[in-house]
């Protein structure tokens, strides 16, 4: 149930509070395994964004909870594989949604990269 997409807001709510909760932790161990990282950090900040889509949003956080999740099809810890099954999720979710993740979107993802990279 916590990689379904929510239906209702509440289910959304839920699903946001879990993924702001675990996102920056499982993208720094998948980072390397991520060809498409920026794109991923742009997707998380719109599905956190109030005035996106609900649809979208929806759409997003699924595939966010999914990738933050320990238990998946292919276990995280197995080097080379993990990640490949969040990938496609991931690279999915993204392109069905790609229309709706903004330059705003975009521009806060390179500030977060280029500061985390900093530290």
């Amino acid at each position: 149930g916590d990689i379904l997409p929510p239906e209702t807001d509440e289910e959304l709510g839920k699903q946001s509070e879990q993924v702001e909760q675990g996102f920056w932790s499982t993208f720094r161990k998948a980072a390397s395994n991520v060809p498409f990282a920026q794109e991923l950090v742009a997707a998380y900040y719109c599905a956190l964004d109030p005035n996106s889509p609900f649809k979208v949003r929806a759409t997003l956080l699924g595939a966010l909870a999914y990738f933050i999740l320990p238990v998946d099809a292919i276990p995280d810890v197995i080097l080379g594989l993990g990640f490949t099954d969040d990938i496609a999720v991931l690279s999915a979710a993204i392109m069905a949604v790609r229309k709706n993740i903004t330059p705003d979107h975009r521009a806060a993802a390179k500030r977060a990269l280029s500061e985390r990279h900093s530290d």
